[in-house]
């Protein structure tokens, strides 16, 4: 399963789901300004993603 190219898998919270528009390469951490979950940028990117692909495999 591969994720389309500008799937926002570092952008997007693994915990509510909120899109940070303003993350930029040199942000490491994730830092999510609507619940506050805060996370290596890298660990949350391989997380969306592995969703991502959970979600593509069972529809």
């Amino acid at each position: 399963m591969i994720a389309d190219r500008f799937y926002p898998s570092s952008k997007r919270c693994l915990d509510c789901g909120h899109k940070k528009t303003d993350l930029k390469l040199s942000d490491r951490m994730y830092r999510c300004s609507e619940c506050g979950m805060t996370m290596d940028r890298d660990l949350n990117a391989a997380i969306n993603l592995k969703q991502y692909g959970m979600r593509e495999l069972s529809a």
